[in-house]
Formats: C-alpha cells, sequence, structure tokens
C-alpha cells in the first residue's frame, strides 16, 4: 500500500522539541509577567494589527500548502487556488474587521495542528499521543475562533479574572511542554 507523500518532512522528535519548548517558553512567560501578558492578551482579539500580520503568516502558508500539496484530480485547480489566498487575505482584511485577530489565530492553530499530525502519523510510541491529542484540542479550538471569534475574548476573559485560574493553567502549560519535550529528548 502506497502512502501519500509527506508535505512536511519534520519527525517526530523534531515537532516534539518544537512544540515542548514553545509551551514551556510562552507559559513560562505567562507565569513570571502575568499582569503585562493579561493585559496584552485581553486586547489581542480585537487588534487590527496584530489580526493582519496574523493572516498574513496564514496566506503565506496557504499559498505555500496549495503549491505544494498533490491535489490529485483537482490539480487544474492549484492555479485558481493560488490566485484566491492573496485575494482572499485583501478581501478579508478590507471586509473583516471584528475580531480579526481572533479568526486569524483560529486559522494559525489548524495550520500549526497539521506538521504535528504528520509528524505522529503511522508511530507507534503511544507517548506520541500527548502531541496527537494537543494538535485536536488546537484544532477544535481553531474551529470555534474561526466561526465564532467572540469565544477567543470570552475565554481569555475566563482565564484572566482569576490568578489562581491563570497559575493554574500556565503551569500545566508548562509541564505539559517539559513532558512533551522531554518525550522528545529520549523516546522519540
Amino acid at each position: 500500500m502506497e502512502y501519500p507523500p509527506r508535505i512536511y518532512d519534520f519527525t517526530l522528535h523534531i515537532v516534539g522539541l518544537i512544540v515542548g519548548a514553545a509551551l514551556i517558553v510562552g507559559h513560562l512567560y505567562a507565569l513570571m509577567r502575568t499582569a503585562e501578558t493579561q493585559k496584552w492578551l485581553i486586547k489581542l482579539p480585537r487588534s487590527k494589527s496584530a489580526g493582519i500580520g496574523i493572516l498574513a503568516l496564514d496566506a503565506v502558508w496557504c499559498f505555500w500548502l496549495v503549491s505544494c500539496v498533490d491535489l490529485e484530480e483537482f490539480g487544474w485547480l492549484r492555479v485558481y487556488l493560488q490566485v484566491a489566498v492573496p485575494v482572499l487575505f485583501i478581501l478579508t482584511v478590507l471586509f473583516v474587521e471584528e475580531f480579526l485577530a481572533a479568526r486569524a489565530i483560529g486559522i494559525l492553530a489548524m495550520l500549526v495542528a497539521e506538521p504535528i499530525l504528520s509528524a505522529a502519523f503511522l508511530r507507534s510510541e503511544s507517548s506520541r499521543l500527548l502531541l496527537v491529542v494537543l494538535a485536536y484540542i488546537w484544532l477544535t479550538l481553531g474551529m470555534f475562533w474561526v466561526g465564532k471569534p467572540y469565544l477567543l475574548r470570552d475565554q481569555i476573559n475566563w482565564i484572566t479574572k482569576s490568578v489562581l485560574r491563570w497559575r493554574a493553567l500556565s503551569g500545566l502549560g508548562v509541564l505539559w511542554g517539559a513532558l512533551i519535550f522531554s518525550l522528545a529528548l529520549f523516546a522519540y
């Protein structure tokens, strides 16, 4: 049986190191700079400049995917999709002003999940499920943030309301990242 070619050529080891390090650094920063991080996060969903920047990253990534992925019998659509990505980027920036950053973060969450799932595909280690579960959490949240972007704002407000909740979730993020990072070092 022939498997489809992989778009991303990352090993589970590399993905685990990157995701683990990102989780550790991001959540440690949130723990050490609580007030600063909370203030920034509360403004993020409605930030036009952050939305444009993240959406530009999403558009470049989508353009690259459209250019590289094997479209099989839909290969004739490649040129149209390559034109559609920048056009949709411009139209989104011009006409979707409400919660642009929240929507862009949702798209990015879904894009980031794919290389993680690709690296974990057909791997026998059951510890890979820590990355797979995280990827599916990001996929699910991403879909909701694109469709109902106010949910990201509500989730950020809920997390930032309580110092105990903030510390518990940030600590959980550090622990999850440390576990993934250590597994990437010694198991994958």
